[in-house]
C-alpha cells in the first residue's frame, strides 16, 4: 500500500490497527477516570489532551467530554491521529422513544466499528444524532447485521435495557425476517434447513456434520418469485448465528447474490441481496410485543420485476 492509500483510508476513517489502542471498560466509570487508570505515565492534563484533540473513542463514536459515563463492556478506543468528526446523513430512523431507537441501515454500511473501521458505522452515525440533543446522551448495542446486509437495527439507550435484552434474546425475539434474493430457482416452494455450523481459521462459518463441534441453526424459507436467473425468498430464522442465511444457502448452492465472502455469485445490485426486513420482540419489562419493519429496498423490486410502490 502507498502513502496515497493510506491517505485515503485515514479519509474515509479506516485507522491502521498499529495506531490504536483498545480498552474493554468492565464497570461504569468517567472517561476521563477511565483514562488515566489506563496511562499512569502520563499527567492528568495530556490525558486530558486525547480527549481535546480528539483522539478517544467509545464504540466508534468520537467523545471529548471528560465526564462522559462509561457502561461495562464499552470498547475504548485511543488513537495516535485525530479521529475526524464527520457530518452526519440523515439517518432512516425507524422508530425513536425514549428506550429505544431503530434505523434501518444501509447497506455497507457497519453495525460497529471493527479493526479496520472506526469511523463510519451506525453506531457512530446514531450516536451523533442523538448527542445534537444532549452530549451525554448515550445508545448501546443490542445486535448487529452484517455490513453488507441492510435493515432493521436496533439500539438501547440505557444499560439496563441494553442488558436485559441481551441477556435474554434468543427467548424475546419472535420474529427475524429477510428478503434474500439467490442463484439459481429453489427446488421446493417452501422449506426448512436444518444445519450445524462451525467456524474456521479464517472466521469463516461452514456447515459440519460433526454435532458435537457445530451450532444448531435452523432457517425457513418460502419462494416470493423466481425469475429466469434468480428467486426472490422470504426467510425466517429461528438462531441467530453468525452469516447463518449466506452460509446455509450457498450450503445448498443458491449464494445469495453479491455474496463474495461465501462464493463466486453473480452481482446485480453492486451489494449484498440481504435485506433484515422485520424485527419483533417482547419488550423485557412491559411483555409487550414490538415490531419494526424495514420495506424492501427498489433495487430489490426492480431486479425482481415486482411493483415498485
Amino acid at each position: 500500500m502507498n502513502k496515497n492509500d493510506n491517505k485515503a483510508n485515514i479519509k474515509r476513517g479506516k485507522v491502521d490497527p498499529k495506531s490504536i489502542k483498545e480498552f474493554k471498560v468492565h464497570e461504569p466509570c468517567e472517561l476521563l477516570t477511565f483514562l488515566i487508570q489506563k496511562y499512569p505515565s502520563l499527567s492528568r492534563n495530556n490525558v486530558k489532551s486525547l480527549l481535546s484533540n480528539h483522539q478517544v473513542a467509545v464504540d466508534g463514536a468520537p467523545i471529548s467530554q471528560f465526564n462522559f459515563m462509561l457502561a461495562k463492556d464499552d470498547i475504548v478506543i485511543v488513537s495516535k491521529r485525530r479521529i475526524a468528526k464527520k457530518e452526519r446523513r440523515d439517518l432512516p430512523i425507524i422508530y425513536e422513544n425514549d428506550e429505544l431507537i431503530v434505523i434501518n441501515k444501509p447497506s455497507g454500511l457497519l453495525s460497529v466499528a471493527s479493526d479496520n473501521e472506526k469511523g463510519r458505522t451506525a453506531y457512530r452515525l446514531v450516536t451523533d444524532y442523538v448527542q445534537q440533543k444532549d452530549r451525554h446522551n448515550r445508545i448501546y448495542v443490542v445486535h448487529r447485521l452484517d455490513e453488507d446486509t441492510s435493515g432493521v437495527l436496533v439500539f438501547a439507550k440505557s444499560v439496563k435495557l441494553r442488558d436485559a435484552l441481551q441477556k435474554e434474546w434468543q427467548n424475546l425475539v419472535k420474529k427475524r425476517g429477510y428478503y434474500a434474493i439467490v442463484e439459481g430457482k429453489m427446488e421446493k416452494d417452501s422449506d426448512t434447513f436444518i444445519d450445524y455450523l462451525k467456524e474456521n481459521s479464517l472466521n469463516l462459518m461452514y456447515v459440519t456434520k460433526n454435532i458435537k463441534e457445530g451450532k444448531k441453526c435452523v432457517t425457513h424459507y418460502k419462494v416470493i418469485k423466481n425469475t429466469k436467473d434468480y428467486s426472490l425468498l422470504d426467510i425466517n430464522i429461528e438462531s441467530g448465528r453468525k452469516n447463518q442465511i449466506r452460509v446455509q444457502l450457498g450450503h445448498r448452492n443458491h449464494h445469495v447474490i453479491g455474496d463474495d465472502k461465501y462464493g463466486e455469485p453473480s452481482n446485480p445490485l453492486k451489494r449484498l441481496g440481504l435485506h433484515a426486513y422485520e424485527l419483533s420482540f417482547v419488550h423485557p419489562f412491559t411483555n409487550k410485543l414490538l415490531k419494526f419493519v424495514a420495506p424492501m429496498p427498489s433495487e430489490f423490486k426492480g431486479l425482481m420485476y415486482l411493483e415498485k410502490n
